[in-house]
């Protein structure tokens, strides 16, 4: 998009030159490195590495564990936890058979708490739209945690708000974006801080219902309005309050095993569940799982409800009687975890 609006003549709140800083995460990870921001170790490793001793030598100065990622994919494709030196090559081995690319990211791993953020440059300064938690559940052991829930808003706002939009503004400052959409993903743990994972040009898929549903904040007429009236985009953002929550919102992802589904009932009927704003099943009955096809879960099911606490009740319910089984009856959808907020 920004390059054919360069090319057209177009006004874009980007030029093709900044882009490498929103979409290379090895360019990312280089400049909030030189500008001193906090984000994971990291190394680039040539994809068809596979001598033990040379991998070793190259990620000595990063702290197990540790992951292995494509430079030029996103969500969770090719990702893989490295716990020691003995998983590194097939690690690095399976990643590169997810890029283009002839080189990959090895990177520290943080297992802190994740957040959503999404924010609106305006006049050169990051307006806060939402922080989501960004809840993961492991499934199995050595697997990266899947994205299963994301809740708004944050119950951690008051402890990572602050320092995200400090790095946010640095970060630009230094880019030279002026106005448009910038979304961050980052980590965040007690006594150590915020690491950034992501940051992006753009709105988060499959989110911007969640800052309709708990703020009246309409993602649709921010951005038409930034074309056709920028002085009620001014409005929206000097309205929104990030504490303020009208409702408390959930989007709940379901994966599960590589089979074929019988039977999924039970998916339907919590489909019906009052607190449901919006379901999306995926799948119909006979068709068979598959791994990073064009259906992202099982499915998904936006929620809502007066607080936090009835909130992950719903959750917890949802997670308890969610089922779809293959047609030996056995289970498919993979068990949901809510993660303990004590600090």
């Amino acid at each position: 998009m920004v390059k054919i609006a360069e090319k057209a003549g177009l006004p874009c709140y980007l030029k093709p030159e900044q882009l490498c800083w929103y979409r290379d995460k090895s360019a990312c990870r280089e400049l909030l490195s030189k500008l001193g921001l906090p984000t994971p170790g990291f190394v680039k490793v040539p994809a068809a590495e596979q001598n033990e001793y040379k991998l070793a030598e190259i990620t000595a100065g990063l702290k197990y564990p540790l992951i292995s990622k494509p430079l030029d994919k996103y969500g969770s494709r090719g990702i893989f936890i490295i716990k020691d030196q003995e998983q590194l090559a097939g690690s690095v081995r399976k990643t590169a058979e997810f890029t283009d690319l002839d080189e990959i990211l090895i990177e520290e791993y943080n297992d802190g708490f994740e957040f959503n953020m999404m924010t609106w440059v305006s006049d050169g300064a990051v307006r806060v739209i939402s922080i989501a938690d960004r809840e993961k559940t492991q499934f199995a052991e050595g697997e990266l945690p899947e994205s299963t829930r994301n809740v708004y808003p944050s119950c951690l706002i008051d402890k990572v708000e602050e320092p995200a939009v400090s790095l946010l503004q640095s970060y630009i400052e230094y880019t030279g974006q002026k106005e448009g959409p910038l979304s961050m993903q980052f980590f965040w743990k007690a006594g150590e801080g915020i690491q950034v994972c992501e940051i992006a040009a753009r709105f988060f898929g499959y989110e911007h219902e969640l800052t309709d549903m708990v703020y009246c904040f309409n993602m649709e007429e921010l951005l038409l309005n930034y074309v056709y009236d920028n002085e009620y985009v001014t409005k929206m953002l000097e309205a929104q309050d990030i504490r303020k929550p009208l409702m408390h919102g959930a989007v709940l992802y379901f994966h599960g095993r590589l089979k074929q589904i019988q039977e999924q009932q039970a998916a339907y009927e919590l489909a019906e569940d009052k607190a449901v704003v919006k379901p999306w099943i995926f799948y119909e009955a006979g068709e068979e799982v598959v791994a990073y096809g064009p259906n992202p879960y099982l499915a998904l099911y936006y929620i809502e409800a007066g607080s936090r606490e009835e909130l992950d009740e719903i959750s917890r319910d949802f997670f308890e009687k969610m089922s779809m089984t293959d047609p030996d009856g056995e289970e498919i959808v993979f068990q949901n975890k809510i993660p303990k907020y004590s600090l």
